[in-house]
């Protein structure tokens, strides 16, 4: 069993009957949503609401109950994945481009787990591009200006064309190698209209579970 689904099915073990549980994206929450239908089989009675269309088809075809978020009015535990995270709990969010949808369902949730493999565990935020979720009309400024903020800025593709999330947008992944200040960037980037969400997660993560060789280790806040 590799790191992923190691943590990944761990972090099921938190999920009791009656709770409405968020669910995040990306390929370690898939192992996740694996064992989580095979608990539902057994009996474990939840409902749940999905950050994306992926994961929505995914989790419905594994049999388990996804509500439209606007009939939910608490989640009580959302198991997400992580793109970094670092010693404090906060991390980059968005590899999977569905950062707008997990922010809003994080934010609304009682208790947010991480799932990752140690790969992700780093001392510092940055390595990994930061994703900022902008809306299409004049995205050519702000890629501009985080040029010359010398962000590094790309748009990202699919199929020789820029993305399209699920709420219609283009991610601009900016390319930092390091960043020292999480909670002063997000706040500076956020300034800027156009940009809908940055993919910094800073104060969100309660419990963060990561595999590591064949054991998992469990952060808390």
């Amino acid at each position: 069993m590799n790191e992923k689904q190691l943590a990944a099915e761990k972090s099921v073990e938190f999920i009791k009957d009656g709770m409405i549980v968020g669910l995040g994206t990306g390929s370690t929450v898939n192992f996740m949503l694996k064992k989580l239908s095979e608990q539902i089989k057994k009996g474990l009675k939840i409902k749940a609401v999905a950050t994306s269309q992926l994961t929505y088809q995914l989790a419905s075809a594994l049999g388990i109950e996804v509500m439209d978020t606007e009939l939910v009015n608490r989640i009580d535990l959302t198991i997400d994945g992580a793109d970094e995270v670092d010693p404090n709990l906060n991390g980059i969010k968005g590899g999977g481009a569905a950062l707008l949808y997990e922010k809003i369902i994080a934010g609304n949730s009682t208790t947010n787990i991480w799932i990752v493999d140690s790969s992700k565990l780093v001392n510092k935020l940055g390595k990994f591009p930061l994703p900022v979720e902008v809306v299409p009309y004049g995205s050519n400024f702000l890629f501009s200006k985080f040029e010359k903020m010398k962000f590094n800025p790309s748009f990202r593709k699919f199929e020789g064309k820029n993305f399209i999330t699920d709420g219609g947008h283009f991610i601009i992944d900016l390319n930092l190698k390091i960043i020292n200040d999480s909670v002063g960037l997000e706040k500076e980037l956020k300034k800027y209209a156009g940009v809908v969400e940055v993919g910094l997660f800073t104060g969100i993560a309660d419990i963060v579970i990561a595999g590591k060789g064949d054991k998992v280790e469990i952060f808390k806040k």
